[in-house]
C-alpha cells in the first residue's frame, strides 16, 4: 500500500489490506473513504470490517461506493460533503485508484485548471485525459467556464 498524494488533504490507492488501516492511521489519515462497492470485495475487505478498524485506530470511515461507469452529480455532491467535513488528511481507495482518483478530479473542476487536475492525477499514476470532457461540464455547472 503506497499512498498516492493528490492534494495536501486527500491521497488514493488501491485495494487496501486490513492491516493497512493501521499503518495508514500511523501515517496521520484522520479520514478513510471506501469508494469500492462492497459487492466487488470479500467479506474481509467490506465496508463493515474497514470501518470497525477505521473506528479501532481512531478515524473516521465513509463507505461512498462508486459502481464503474457511474459517476453522478450526488456522487460527486457527496464526495465533496464529505470531503468539507472530515478530519484531514483523507484517504481513499477502490480497486485500482482510478475511480477515488476521478472523485477527486471531479470535485476540483471549476476549482483548479483543468490542466492542472490532469497533470496531479498523471503524477500519481492516473490518467484522467479521458475525463476531460466531463470536467469541463462539471466546471461549467460550477459558473467557470473553460
Amino acid at each position: 500500500m503506497e499512498p498516492r498524494k493528490l492534494s495536501d488533504n486527500f491521497s488514493v490507492a488501491p485495494q487496501i489490506e486490513p492491516e493497512d488501516v493501521a499503518k495508514l492511521a500511523e501515517m496521520g489519515f484522520r479520514t478513510l473513504i471506501t469508494n469500492r462497492p462492497d459487492e466487488e470485495v470479500d467479506e474481509e475487505h467490506s465496508s463493515a470490517v474497514m470501518a470497525k478498524l477505521a473506528a479501532k485506530h481512531g478515524m473516521n470511515y465513509h463507505y461512498l461506493p462508486y459502481y464503474p461507469g457511474e459517476m453522478t452529480f450526488d456522487l460527486v455532491a457527496d464526495y465533496e460533503a464529505i470531503m468539507k467535513s472530515a478530519p484531514k488528511p483523507v484517504f481513499g481507495y477502490c480497486r485500482s485508484g482510478t475511480r477515488s482518483s476521478h472523485l477527486w478530479g471531479m470535485s476540483e473542476a471549476g476549482k483548479m485548471d483543468l490542466d492542472k487536475i490532469i497533470e496531479t492525477a498523471a503524477h500519481a499514476g492516473y490518467d484522467h485525459s479521458s475525463l476531460i470532457p466531463v470536467l469541463k461540464f462539471y466546471a461549467t455547472r460550477r459558473g467557470k467556464i473553460l
